[in-house]
């Protein structure tokens, strides 16, 4: 399996930048580059000290969708029939939209040139998108003979910019430039070229400063309420979200952070005050049993 595909870098205790690193081939989408991907974002998820992760593309490019010209083979294909094989090759490139929503860390897609077929999935799959003047956004699929509903598309894209805009991109292919994306609401932000790296961190390390739990609780939240019917389920489900976070210090370091004129240090510690246990600036714990 090819390595080096995908390239992970550490900005500072709590942001990750993970980039798809195939420039030469805009970023494109083969087996190896979907498997490495998984596996970064897999490692991210599972580092204690990442908060917000940025995912972008080298060069002048997001990602151009599917690589038309190598495929690339799964691994651990022996033995398979034809059908076996198709089948797991689909589920490589579709878990990666799981897999941006199963990590604990909020994820901003800095879509830095074309995000076309599965690089648009990619980025819908994402917590927040902005993007670069440059950015363009494209369902290839339908373009290229098979459908646009892909990586979890049809799901997403809807919810994002309304079924009418979806299916307008979605059954046209038409390409829609960076202005259009945040008119409809597909992206929050669109900067120039050179500054959408230094946004996208800019916009990571301010959310580094929240709450961990909060962080994690909030992009679960978002997730899970998409799939909620009703109002009413979904408030007594965000009562307990919001009890569970009122059980840290958080809330009452935030009060003395006002009050003293700094900014709130999180640290996610159990509110003991509630228990019967005032607490005090110079008390490391309670005393070990």
């Amino acid at each position: 399996m090819a390595v080096g595909l995908v390239e992970l870098e550490s900005v500072g205790p709590s942001v990750r930048v993970v980039r798809l690193a195939r420039p030469d081939r805009l970023n494109a989408l083969s087996i190896e580059l979907a498997v490495e991907l998984d596996e970064v974002l897999g490692a991210v998820g599972a580092d204690n000290d990442a908060r917000v992760v940025v995912l972008t593309g080298a060069g002048r490019a997001f990602c151009s969708g599917l690589d038309l010209k190598d495929y690339g083979v799964i691994p651990n294909a022996d033995g398979l029939s034809v059908h076996r094989i198709a089948s797991r090759s689909m589920r490589v490139y579709s878990q990666l939209t799981r897999r941006l929503r199963s990590i604990p860390q909020p994820v901003v897609a800095a879509v830095n040139g074309p995000a076309f077929g599965g690089g648009m999935c990619l980025a819908l799959g994402c917590d927040l998108r902005i993007a670069s003047s440059s950015a363009e956004f494209n369902a290839t699929g339908i373009v290229n003979g098979l459908t646009s509903t892909e990586m979890g598309a049809g799901w997403l894209l809807p919810r994002l910019v309304g079924s009418a805009y979806a299916n307008d991109l979605m059954l046209t292919g038409r390409r829609i430039d960076a202005d259009e994306a945040l008119r409809v609401g597909l992206v929050s932000r669109v900067v120039p070229d050179d500054d959408l790296l230094d946004e996208a961190l800019g916009m990571a390390e301010a959310m580094s400063a929240f709450s961990h739990h909060g962080l994690e609780a909030t992009k679960q939240a978002l997730w899970v309420e998409l799939e909620i019917a009703s109002l009413d389920a979904a408030i007594e489900f965000e009562d307990r979200n919001q009890l569970m976070a009122g059980f840290t210090d958080n809330l009452p370091e935030a009060i003395r952070a006002f009050d003293e004129g700094r900014d709130p240090v999180y640290l996610d510690d159990v509110r003991r005050d509630l228990f019967g246990v005032p607490p005090s600036p110079d008390d490391d714990g309670p005393e070990p049993a």
